[in-house]
């Protein structure tokens, strides 16, 4: 039995921290290498490691080899990994955190721990500041000031940015680019592209056959706090709220290849080269090069997989989960879209924490083009959300209905709850008043730090309610403050499977919740999907594509999404979950 539990994301911090160890130690690169990808591999995996070590089969996990499953095994038996003490004896564990620097590599790390014994960031920005680094081999008074300069850098911003905080920016800034005389193409690639839930610095490609008045226009913007490069084809800035964004300018005739390596990720440009060889080619940013050195140049990414063989892979998709393989196959998935989306099954009004009444979020709604909307106030438990008691709703459904009265049927309003799971299981309404609603989510917001088989418990108990449609953000994450709940996954998508209960994918760029990971594993087994704003203000009704984007990382089809099915399909499957409010279609 193991003596400590470690989660996915633990396990990765793990392997993250051994890889910049023996970055920092000077270790041979593919070794550093492999326990990147072992990082990657289990922040990405969509089962609990803890219940596939169980099982024997780690070596199934992709990126995890024998030599790392026997690590993971040592971990999860004993609690430890000799290998990392060993690594920290010889290699202080805090210099990790100077790799966050920006511009300070591995190299200049070691030469100030074996020179200076700096080993965290505090005793490098003091050694710094007293101009004890200049004399140091390779160093100077600039090098110097570029290491404080990065510090303070390091104040302005995390090592990775929520989606909801660098997506709004990125459009105003592409915007404003493609206004520059002799663009001919603006586009945002890297982790953003692939709209993964937060982003390193912002990765943008522009097509022009002049660079210079684009770099011009980048590093000239008022917003600008550093210049940290400056050249023909790539300059480099960080702007005054602590984002960095690199911009290149490529030829229009090769910025085809050009985003899509710049897109990424790593392993699928990997995945990409190896078909290219086999066909004997070699793909770059810059072309498709034959073997006799000529070169098929790609205006378009369209351009790029074509030559290859295959479709277009949606950038969603390039994450190296099979998407070239399906692709080879014709068995690519047709992604759900925002416009398949006509209703949003989980918002709030005034009547709990919301900002608009009842009738002022429905002609929100309709100006969006929605067709169902549901109403889910929060349940009384929740006070700081202004929850409502069992005879606020008998009000509330008068309301809803005068409302429906006045505005007809461009829109079909539902009545529901977003009902709390209180701390001890038990759903915040009896049985009676939960099946007088026409839509029911239950959702965790208080005591996610509960033991697993606690708080997973919880949500089973939900789940088991015959009158809970949904569970609304299941794991409860807030990025970047709050890990989600620690919970048995395997168990709730079974369960979700044997209550036939659907699971939110909650727009909000806060949560984004479930993730791309759980929704795939999800839809696998059948399990429904409801893709909702959680708004509680009109504006909030415009972040539906994060999670639709979200969803279509985890290979979602409209079809497995209530959301995208018309009234009369979405209203049947209520009725037939035993809904009595509804007219049965």
């Amino acid at each position: 039995m193991t003596t400590a539990r470690y989660s996915n994301h633990q396990l990765a911090e793990v392997f993250q921290l051994i890889a910049n160890l023996l970055e920092i130690k000077g270790e041979v690169i593919y070794k550093i290498l492999a326990y990147r990808k072992a990082a990657d591999a289990l922040i990405n995996y969509g089962h609990d490691v803890n219940e596939v070590w169980r099982e024997g089969k780690l070596t199934d996990i992709p990126g995890v080899g024998k030599a790392i499953s026997e690590k993971i095994d040592e971990l999860l038996t004993t609690g430890k990994l000799e290998f990392l003490e060993k690594l920290k004896r010889e290699v202080p564990e805090s210099l990790a955190q100077l790799l966050q620097v920006p511009d300070l590599g591995p190299k200049k790390i070691a030469l100030f721990w074996r020179e200076l014994e700096i080993t965290n960031v505090s005793e490098l920005e003091e050694a710094a500041r007293k101009g004890r680094l200049r004399a140091l081999p390779g160093m100077g008074e600039k090098s110097e000031s570029r290491i404080l300069a990065g510090i303070e850098a390091m104040a302005r911003r995390t090592t990775r940015i929520p989606l909801g905080r660098a997506w709004p920016f990125a459009q105003e800034l592409k915007e404003s680019l493609r206004r520059v005389p002799g663009v001919v193409a603006v586009e945002f690639a890297g982790s953003l592209r692939r709209m993964r839930p937060t982003v390193g610095d912002l990765d943008i490609l522009v097509a022009a056959s002049n660079s210079s008045p684009v770099m011009a226009a980048f590093v000239g913007r008022p917003d600008v706090a550093r210049v940290l490069g400056h050249g023909e084809t790539k300059s480099s800035v960080e702007f005054t709220h602590g984002l960095q964004a690199q911009l290149w300018v490529h030829p229009p005739e090769r910025f085809g290849t050009a985003l899509q390596y710049a897109t990424g990720s790593k392993d699928h440009n990997v995945r990409l080269r190896e078909l290219a060889l086999k066909q004997g080619l070699s793909l770059s940013e810059h072309a498709l090069t034959r073997q006799d050195g000529s070169e098929i140049q790609c205006e378009s990414e369209e351009q790029v997989y074509a030559t290859l063989g295959l479709p277009w892979i949606p950038p969603e998709l390039r994450e190296d989960r099979g998407e070239v393989q399906a692709a080879r196959a014709g068995e690519l998935p047709s992604l759900i879209q925002l416009s398949d989306i006509q209703a949003d099954l989980h918002v709030h009004t005034t009547w709990s924490d919301g900002k608009l009444s009842v009738k002022q979020m429905a002609e929100a709604a309709m100006r969006r083009g929605l067709k169902i909307l549901a109403i889910t106030d929060h349940s009384q438990s929740l006070g700081v959300a202004g929850g409502l008691t069992s005879e606020d709703l008998l009000v509330q459904r008068e309301e809803i209905d005068h409302v429906q009265a006045e505005i007809g049927d461009r829109i079909h309003l539902l009545q529901g709850t977003e009902v709390e799971i209180r701390a001890d299981g038990a759903l915040d309404y009896p049985d009676e008043v939960l099946a007088k609603l026409d839509i029911v989510f239950a959702s965790l917001h208080s005591g996610l730090r509960q033991p697993r088989d606690k708080v997973t418990e919880r949500l089973l108990n939900a789940m088991r309610n015959p009158h809970v449609d949904a569970i609304g953000h299941p794991t409860g994450r807030l990025i970047p403050d709050r890990e989600p709940a620690d919970l048995d996954m395997a168990a709730i998508l079974s369960a979700a499977v044997e209550n036939n209960v659907a699971l939110e994918i909650n727009a909000h760029p806060s949560r984004l919740d479930l993730d791309g990971i759980y929704a795939r594993r999800a839809i696998e087994m059948g399990i429904l999907l409801s893709i909702n704003t959680d708004a509680h203000a009109e504006s909030d009704l415009d972040l539906l594509h994060f999670g639709v984007a979200t969803a279509r990382r985890g290979w979602v089809q409209a079809g497995h999404v209530l959301n995208s099915w018309d009234r009369e399909q979405l209203l049947a499957w209520l009725y037939g979950r035993g809904v009595t409010n509804l007219v049965k279609t």
